[in-house]
């Protein structure tokens, strides 16, 4: 386990904005060791040498987050977003299968069940999810941190209300893995992207699928899905991964370059560690907003803060080197672990003024 020191020390090595950064929620800030591998990497291109090490990132990254979800790293694939692996998931299911959501979810979780246009969609506030799983319902489909506004879902209640009904549960993790403890086992699917609380770039999500595969069809699968992908360039692919890389999309691999190094960094802190400092912040910057007067949606335990009629603030704060979002109106913070008590104390100073 990391100490205060340690965990200080090494952010401070890795870290340096040039802002008061808070908007995690929308782009994570890259480790230097990141930027390095970046760097590397992109020579490699320029310089004509060999990319294998470039292949070693991408199983080295799929094993760290199958590390950090509690999973098999067989369980895991890779791709391009959680919209197209939320496809794939819907693509499974059967015309006139129910799938329950919740209201205003982000809508790369959302998007694919309604397109398929011969589903049974039915969303519900965030709060009523479980109990609103029912006979029929084949599928809940929902993130564990909302991105409008942080509100945690309570992943054991659907889980529970979900197994009672025979019904399955798909994750998105994309607003919590890093700083939220994850328990992907608990969950037939799951994903999440790499480029926000994970500090990677741009360019892959994970996906989580269960030992056999869930009945998902690889609908996306290219060179890189076969058992043998060097082996299975041209023509169809005659032997499918006997792993989860079976959904693997065409590697970034400048991207895994990158993300490996981030990965091992937040394996370094320790979730735990990332999880009590990002909510202590949080929880400080609540309880300054309530000597302001403001009063935020609630989201307790989250490291994700949005109060409403603040959102037309975030120009003059872009300005004045403050980074959050304008979300509907809302002012969303957004804290993490290169965050300090100063920069909260900053934002809230700025909303004082």
């Amino acid at each position: 386990m990391e100490t205060t020191e340690t965990f200080e020390s090494l952010v401070r090595a890795e870290f340096t904005p040039k802002s008061t950064y808070l908007n995690t929620a929308s782009n994570g800030l890259l480790p230097a060791r990141t930027v390095a591998a970046l760097h590397e990497a992109a020579l490699l291109r320029a310089e004509g040498r060999p990319l294998t090490s470039l292949y070693e990132d991408v199983e080295a990254s799929r094993a760290a987050y199958a590390r950090l979800a509690g999973v098999p790293a067989s369980r895991v694939a890779v791709g391009a977003s959680v919209a197209a692996h939320s496809g794939v998931i819907a693509a499974s299911l059967p015309a006139g299968a129910e799938v329950l959501t919740a209201e205003d979810d982000f809508t790369s979780v959302l998007n694919p069940f309604h397109v398929r246009g011969d589903l049974k969609v039915r969303s519900v506030p965030l709060e009523r999810v479980a109990e609103s799983v029912r006979p029929g319902t084949a599928l809940v489909a929902v993130s564990a941190a909302q991105s409008a506004d942080g509100r945690v879902a309570d992943l054991p209640a659907l889980r529970e209300a979900a197994r009672d009904h025979g019904a399955r549960t798909y994750v998105d993790f994309s607003q919590s893995a890093g700083w939220l403890p994850m328990d992907a086992d608990a969950h037939d699917f799951s994903a999440s992207v790499s480029f926000k609380w994970l500090l990677g770039p741009h360019g892959t999500a994970f996906l989580v699928v269960p030992e056999d595969f869930g009945g998902l069809t690889p609908l996306l699968a290219g060179w890189v899905a076969g058992e043998r992908p060097w082996d299975s360039c041209y023509g169809p692919v005659t032997e499918l991964a006997h792993s989860a890389r079976r959904f693997d999309l065409t590697h970034a691999l400048f991207t895994f370059a990158g993300l490996r190094r981030s990965l091992d960094l937040v394996e370094e802190l320790g979730v735990d560690a990332v999880h009590a400092h990002d909510v202590a912040l949080a929880d400080r910057f609540r309880a300054g907003l309530d000597t302001l007067g403001h009063r935020p949606l609630p989201s307790p335990g989250s490291a994700i803060v949005s109060v409403p009629g603040l959102g037309g603030r975030q120009p003059a704060l872009s300005r004045a080197g403050i980074e959050v979002s304008d979300r509907a109106g809302n002012l969303r913070a957004a804290f993490h672990l290169y965050n300090t008590a100063a920069d909260v104390d900053r934002l809230l100073d700025a909303l004082g003024g």
